[in-house]
């Protein structure tokens, strides 16, 4: 790993996901998780203010020691405990099968190598009863965007530490083996191919019962 990606790069993503807009999106669907909650993806911790004390435990995966040394400051200042798991997204997590009630991942598929492993894993111990709160930038449904997204990303996610911006994240949700039950999408302010947004809620996707 490199200087840039080593120790500028962490201070780049933590700055970028500190905007005015960022933050609201965070504000309006951080609040929503319960219990014991598992965030992939938990970088500088910017999610952290934000969950209630309906919230008993927070596991942060982030494979970033930089990123995460941030994380624990802003621990420090929380209104939850925070296990801290230096790891990528795809290795095996150390959770029960079902453990955890609510799964977070916020501006995170977009970067991770293999997705479907990853999302295999939240699915294995994310409860029956159990909800994936997400928040994702990615595929336009514009087809001038999307070009765009198509040309742009082999470049850059050579410089944003493998962020992709044209993964169609409610598909990959649901390949999972989720069922999406709330979704909204919209571009954010800032250019279009960076900021089409998702924003949404899924559930494990339980077959039929037949009679």
């Amino acid at each position: 790993m490199g200087l840039y990606s080593k120790y500028l790069l962490p201070r780049i993503i933590d700055l970028s996901m500190r905007n005015k807009e960022i933050t609201r999106v965070r504000a309006e669907c951080i609040p929503q998780a319960r219990g014991e909650v598992l965030e992939v993806g938990l970088g500088s911790g910017l999610n952290l203010p934000f969950y209630s004390r309906e919230v008993s435990h927070v596991f942060g995966v982030e494979p970033s020691a930089e990123l995460q040394q941030m994380a624990q400051r802003r621990a420090a200042n929380a209104p939850i405990k925070v296990k801290f798991l230096l790891q990528s997204a795809e290795e095996h997590l150390p959770l029960s099968d079902g453990a955890i009630d609510t799964v977070v991942i916020t501006w995170t598929l977009c970067s991770i190598p293999d997705v479907a492993q990853a999302l295999r894993e939240v699915k294995r111990v994310l409860k029956r009863d159990g909800r994936l709160l997400f928040v994702e930038h990615g595929r336009a449904p514009d087809n001038s965007v999307a070009k765009w997204q198509d040309r742009l990303t082999p470049t850059w996610k050579r410089i944003t530490g493998g962020c992709h911006l044209n993964r169609k994240m409610d598909n990959l949700i649901t390949a999972a083996g989720f069922r999406i039950s709330d979704l909204k999408t919209w571009y954010l302010p800032g250019p279009e191919p960076m900021t089409f947004t998702y924003l949404g809620t899924a559930e494990h996707h339980l077959p039929a019962v037949s009679a």
